[in-house]
């Protein structure tokens, strides 16, 4: 006698892997100027340990969301979530103290101080009112050594370096109040190529770290080599969102211009 089957029903599928709580989430972002629309119902998402690169032609609003998220502007309207709680940016000091940090593309360098002084700028250690050089420099060796960033000489003034070891210096910087999120305004603009290797090479220990990095840039070779996600602005909106490793440069050069549009 042949066996029946018994009917157990479908077979159980496991269960869609529940995607990361984003750092950082913007819904609904706008800013108006007078009859401008810089922003209009924008919404960005940057999770821990993910690289999204922030693209778009000039004018497309990606400044303006930059200095909404690290508290230079205050949006008319949208929510801004961090670790999944509402907060208000409306100064640079609330982004800090949440754990967002901005280096923005001026790096805000001292060049006639070295580089143990402009990493400790505006949060110099002291010891009955005394600065703590040694302290210092051995927090700033310690830093620039957990990043791999080869400097020879700590107490090398800034303006004997390279343009790559400035930018490495100020993206150092901003991770001494240990952040969450770093935002990184055009880091490759003006450097050399391999200068811009060495910069990108940082960015991807930022994301090993388990940082939040949110990148701004004009140069799709770098969004493409360094980036897990690109986000479109165009005209203050949001045009398209692509998974970095599955979408072509033809696809993401189309929405920024817009040749997709219907």
């Amino acid at each position: 006698m042949t066996p029946t089957a018994t009917d157990t029903g479908p077979t159980p599928q496991p269960a869609p892997r529940a995607e990361k709580q984003p750092v950082l989430s913007v819904r609904g972002a706008s800013k108006r100027y007078g009859a401008v629309r810089a922003l209009d119902g924008v919404d960005l998402d940057v999770r821990a340990g993910e690289v999204v690169a922030l693209v778009g032609d000039n004018g497309a609003g990606k400044s303006t969301l930059v200095k909404v998220v690290s508290g230079a502007l205050t949006p008319d309207a949208g929510e801004i979530r961090f670790d999944g709680e509402p907060v208000r940016i409306q100064r640079p000091q609330d982004a800090q103290a949440l754990g967002i940090t901005t280096v923005f593309q001026d790096l805000a360098l001292c060049e006639n101080l070295d580089v143990v002084a402009n990493l400790h700028l505006g949060a110099e250690a002291r010891r009955y009112g005394v600065l703590g050089e040694i302290g210092m420099e051995r927090r700033a060796r310690d830093l620039l050594g957990s990043l791999d960033v080869r400097i020879p000489d700590v107490r090398t003034p800034v303006a004997s370096l390279s343009g790559g070891q400035r930018q490495s210096v100020a993206i150092a910087r901003a991770l001494l109040g240990e952040p969450k999120m770093v935002i990184l305004d055009e880091p490759t603009a003006a450097l050399g190529v391999e200068q811009t290797a060495q910069v990108l090479e940082l960015i991807g220990r930022l994301r090993r770290r388990g940082l939040a990095v949110l990148l701004i840039s004009h140069n799709l070779a770098d969004v493409r080599a360094v980036s897990d996600r690109v986000v479109v602005l165009r005209l203050g909106r949001n045009a398209g969102t692509f998974e970095t490793a599955k979408a072509s440069q033809e696809d993401i050069v189309a929405a920024i211009t817009g040749a997709g549009a219907q």
